[in-house]
């Protein structure tokens, strides 16, 4: 009986574990970014300044921490010649379709992003790609994170636009949309743990009526971001114990009589 519970409670958790690591990413809150990850709010640099870069020292991150670029694009990557059909509603000037090249790199030669304020954003100055509060932003870090987030917005329309991850290759990791009306965090990380996000990208999936900037940019490596579904180090520390308790009885209690 021991031993089918055992072999039950394996499976259960190899199949979680497993259904967990079919996901490229997981949707996560700003509360799951914790002590010791980056936040950039954007009110670091003077308003206008265009594609800020940050080192560690701009946003107080610590020891590891990356440095953060902006732009428009990411290199292969451009503007939409039919948003109407690529992106049903959108403005054109937010549409975007291609694919990064490898290794990811951010396209100066793009419509910019600059710093600015923003009237619907309680938490003003934001981000805006161009032109204003209809343009792609595109984020690159020089290390690679474990998950990424942002308040957007200000959403007029549901589903109308996604945070997009990619790896160092240029590859496609997941997407996020928004899912509500005005500002609304938008933020993923791996599902496995593994730091494989090199940047990503905002813009257009649909119609959005007011445009969208970006503000209070959070970042992360593994220990600094909760991981939906991944228990962390003290709870892995129990469950072993428990398996090792679970096996001392098990091999008690196969262990022959002997006659006195």
């Amino acid at each position: 009986m021991v031993a089918q519970r055992v072999f039950l409670a394996f499976a259960v958790s190899t199949a979680f574990l497993a259904s967990a690591a079919q996901a490229a990413i997981v949707r996560v809150s700003a509360a799951d970014f914790i002590a010791g990850s980056g936040v950039i709010t954007f009110s670091e640099f003077a308003g206008g300044t265009e594609n800020p870069v940050y080192t560690p020292g701009d946003y107080g991150g610590g020891v590891g921490s990356p440095n953060v670029s902006f732009a428009g694009l990411f290199n292969g990557q451009s503007l939409s010649a039919t948003p109407g059909v690529d992106c049903p509603g959108a403005a054109a000037t937010a549409c975007v379709v291609g694919t990064p090249t490898g290794p990811l790199s951010l396209n100066f030669a793009s419509p910019a992003t600059f710093i600015t304020g923003d009237g619907a954003n309680p938490t003003s100055p934001v981000l805006s790609g161009s032109p204003t509060f209809n343009g792609p932003i595109a984020v690159l870090f020089d290390t690679d994170q474990v998950g990424v987030g942002f308040d957007g917005g200000f959403f007029n329309a549901a589903g109308s636009t996604g945070i997009t991850a990619f790896d160092r290759n240029g590859n496609l990791i997941g997407t996020v949309s928004n899912l509500g009306l005005g500002i609304e965090f938008l933020g993923l990380v791996t599902s496995d743990g593994a730091p494989l996000i090199a940047g990503v990208f905002l813009d257009l999936v649909g119609s959005e009526p007011a445009g969208f900037a970006i503000d209070n940019l959070r970042f992360g490596t593994r220990g600094q971001v909760v991981i939906p579904g991944i228990p962390e180090p003290g709870s892995w520390a129990m469950l072993i114990a428990g398996f090792g308790l679970t096996g001392a009885v098990l091999r008690r209690r196969r262990m022959p009589l002997v006659a006195a």
